[in-house]
This record gives structure tokens, C-alpha cells and sequence, in this order.
């Protein structure tokens, strides 16, 4: 008689957290994922001339209604047909006149490729992040961490940030 043997899955409290990397705000401060330990992050890829630049407008009030449990960290980025040209200063002034962000915004970063940021890296990489690979595909993708900084899941740039798919996440 074979003995069965049973492969338990692991705990989520067993899965990596992205709360080592550190990466640079938009104004140059040094800081740490860890810095918002206790809260859910979004990490999303975005760009001022992309057809889902709207999107700004729904992650601002994403921002406002559940700031007390969840950090957006906007990620600029021009490797998508050059759609993010702009300076550090160029790109906060735009997404405060036009949709009021006050989120925080990175220092412009790679989100792909040879030079591809850690915090990417780790998001994009099951052996990294310990649930699931994923390409970043356009401007606007989303990623969603946990409050110790372990993945949850990512959403493409179709999927708009107030829609039930994310919002379910933070209720």
C-alpha cells in the first residue's frame, strides 16, 4: 500500500515581503515599502500621454476613500511609447492640475527590462514575490500588496481602479 503523502500549501505569513526595497520619491526622499507597514500598497506604472492618463482621476479618489488603509505609490515611467517625457517637476505639476493628485509619486523608473526597478522585479517575479509572475504590459497597471508587504495580485491597465476586481481587496 502507498502512503500518501500531503503537500500542505504554504501560510501566506510564509510568502516574501516587498518591504525591504527602497526606491525614491519624486522630490528625491529615500524611502521604504516598511515605511507603510500596516497598510495596504498600490503600485501602479503611470504616464501623463497614455489613453489611460484618466485613470489619475480614479486613483486620486481612491486615495481619498481609503487613505486611512491603503498607500498609492504612482510609478512614472516612459517605457511605453515615450508617453511619461517629461521632468520630475513637469510630471507632479500635471497631475496636480489636472486631476489633483497628492498621492505619492516615485522618482520616474524601469519597469521592465535590463534596468527594471527591484520594487518591479520583485512584483513581476513568482520567485521573488512567492505567488505569481506577471509582464508589465502598459502605462497604468496595477499591483496590490498586503499590509506586511506580501503580493496579492496585479490588474491590467483595462481594469480601472475603483472597479469591484480592486476595491473587494480593501473593504
Amino acid at each position: 500500500m502507498a502512503l500518501l503523502t500531503y503537500t500542505k500549501k504554504p501560510e501566506l505569513t510564509q510568502l516574501p515581503s516587498a518591504h525591504e526595497i527602497r526606491f525614491k520619491t519624486i522630490n528625491g526622499q529615500e524611502k521604504s515599502l516598511a515605511d507603510f507597514k500596516g497598510k495596504k500598497i498600490m503600485v501602479v506604472n503611470v504616464a501623463s500621454k497614455c489613453g489611460f492618463t484618466p485613470q489619475y482621476e480614479g486613483l486620486q479618489e481612491l486615495h481619498e476613500k481609503y487613505k486611512e488603509n491603503l498607500v498609492i505609490l504612482g510609478c512614472p515611467s516612459n517605457q511605453f511609447a515615450n508617453q511619461e517625457p517629461g521632468t520630475h517637476a513637469e510630471i507632479q505639476e500635471f497631475c496636480k492640475l489636472n486631476y489633483g493628485v497628492d498621492f505619492l509619486l516615485t522618482e520616474k523608473l524601469d519597469v521592465k527590462g535590463e534596468n527594471q526597478h527591484p520594487l518591479y522585479n520583485w512584483l513581476t517575479s513568482k520567485k521573488n514575490n512567492g505567488v505569481k509572475s506577471s509582464t508589465v504590459k502598459w502605462n497604468f497597471q496595477k499591483y496590490l500588496l498586503d499590509e506586511e508587504g506580501r503580493f496579492i495580485d496585479f490588474f491590467y491597465s483595462v481594469t480601472k481602479p475603483l472597479n469591484e476586481k480592486i476595491t473587494k481587496y480593501l473593504k
